[in-house]
């Protein structure tokens, strides 16, 4: 007797489903810049979006919870004198956003929990060190305050946050690079490149430590993600421009564990990935469909899963941290997908009968805490992320970390002011130079207190925002 085998995988039935037109986000105008990056960016208590704005960049940040019309006065967060052209939000801590644009700068910011009553305009610092125009922007994702950024000068610059410094500069791209994506443990990234190659860096030895020219014989842009378990997966164009997604072993770039072509579609594929799942949705600019494939160790290796489909095309796309999923409703992704006015999330299920936690579809996932100190890092420590258990959801804490990110960067600015006045203070009086340390001592107490002030009022603020007071 005959009988058919079919794939066992618990993901075989994902199905995706827009929520109901009062659970979007509308009137919304998003950016129309011409730089293929998401525009959208999520957490468990934030949504993000680049948007069109006069005299210079702007996006907008609502709370999740903030649903239905926005109002055309909302504040934005202003800053940027060029169009903001990527965003990111730092796995650390849920109020604090980075910021890259045309301007040639980057910025973090600090969104505080109840609603601004005027466009947030101050940064908690600039970073500045690229001389054209910043696309790409991406926090570590286990170790704290360490943030990568690429330019349209090739270049790749690792910020330390907490002091605005600059920790590491690569130059060995010699073209415009497309993307760049963060192992999963933060000890390695791969780009891709106008010159058609895909590299994996090594950002502490300043070196690339594999290559590969041309993954896709396209000259079309790529983009490329590590998986979980170190493989690359890829989107490019074939030569006669069909759309082609592949999966390689960084150790062995020869031959491509899978290449599948897919459709004669122009946009750029943007690949969203969930480690916990090892599920990769596909979305394309332009397009009106989200593919979803399963990347697993047998073959064919990358399993076509299913499409969700409507009729608007997406101008952009957010992905929620797996923490910020509803586990009562077995939601194992939620896309934020961007209209021409509107944000529409969809949510991805595993139908199950029972109302129970299912511990198969939520492993332990990546929490709030970084697993490693910059310092650490810097001098080769590597730690996976700190895993927590999703058995009764995720609750965001209030302004997480807030007190700490401000004093840390506050705390360097004097100490830049002390190191130039050592340079010409050599020749000043003993008493003088007493004088002056004092001074900066008590500015830098006043300084710390009216901090400390400011964050208790904005908690107080909060609470009676939220209604818990």
């Amino acid at each position: 007797m005959s009988r058919s085998i079919v794939r066992q995988s618990k993901f075989r039935h994902v199905f995706g489903q827009a929520v109901k037109a009062d659970q979007g986000y509308d009137d919304i105008r998003v950016s129309k810049v011409t730089w293929d990056s998401s525009f959208c960016a999520v957490n468990p208590k934030f949504m993000a979006v680049i948007v069109e704005s006069s005299g210079g960049g702007a996006f907008l940040v609502l709370p999740l919870s903030k649903m239905g019309r926005v109002d055309k006065n909302y504040p934005l967060v202003v800053g940027h004198s060029g169009p903001v052209l990527d965003i990111d939000w730092c796995p650390h801590n849920d109020n604090i956003l980075a910021s890259c644009s045309e301007d040639t700068t980057s910025m973090v910011w600090q969104i505080p929990d109840h609603t601004p009553s005027r466009p947030i305009s101050e940064p908690i610092v600039v970073l500045e060190g690229h001389s054209k125009r910043v696309g790409i922007i991406k926090w570590h994702p286990t170790a704290r305050n360490i943030l990568l950024t690429a330019g349209s000068d090739n270049l790749i610059i690792v910020w330390n946050v907490g002091t605005g410094e600059p920790l590491i500069t690569m130059d060995d791209h010699p073209d415009l690079i497309y993307n760049v994506s963060w192992n999963y443990n933060g000890s390695l990234f791969c780009t891709t490149c106008k010159d058609r190659r895909l590299r994996v860096c090594d950002p502490r030895k300043s070196e690339v430590v594999a290559e590969r020219l041309a993954p896709h014989e396209g000259i079309r842009p790529m983009r490329a993600i590590f998986t979980k378990e170190g493989n690359i997966f890829t989107t490019g164009f074939t030569r006669m421009s069909q759309r082609e997604l592949g999966l390689w072993d960084p150790t062995n770039f020869e031959e491509p564990i899978a290449l599948l072509e897919l459709d004669t579609s122009n946009g750029v594929l943007l690949p969203f990935y969930d480690p916990d799942t090892n599920i990769v949705y596909l979305s394309g600019k332009g397009d009106s469909s989200i593919r979803y494939f399963e990347i697993t160790e047998e073959p064919p290796y990358v399993h076509y899963i299913s499409t969700f489909s409507s009729k608007e095309p997406q101008r952009g796309m957010g992905f929620m941290p797996k923490r910020g999923v509803d586990v009562s409703k077995c939601e194992i992704a939620r896309l934020y997908k961007l209209h021409e006015r509107k944000c529409e999330p969809i949510m991805m299920t595993v139908p199950r009968k029972s109302d129970l936690f299912q511990d198969d579809l939520y492993p332990d996932t990546a929490g709030p805490d970084p697993a490693v100190e910059p310092e650490e890092w810097m001098v080769g420590r590597d730690a996976d992320p700190i895993l927590v258990s999703m058995r009764d959801g995720y609750v965001p804490p209030k302004s997480r970390e807030l007190k700490v990110a401000k004093k840390n960067v506050l705390d360097t600015r004097p100490a830049t002011r002390r190191s130039m006045s050592a340079v010409d203070g050599s020749s000043l009086p003993p008493q003088l130079l007493e004088k002056l340390v004092e001074e900066i001592q008590n500015l830098k107490a006043t300084v710390l207190s009216q901090e400390k002030r400011i964050c208790d009022l904005e908690n107080k603020l909060s609470k009676y925002t939220n209604g818990t007071v």
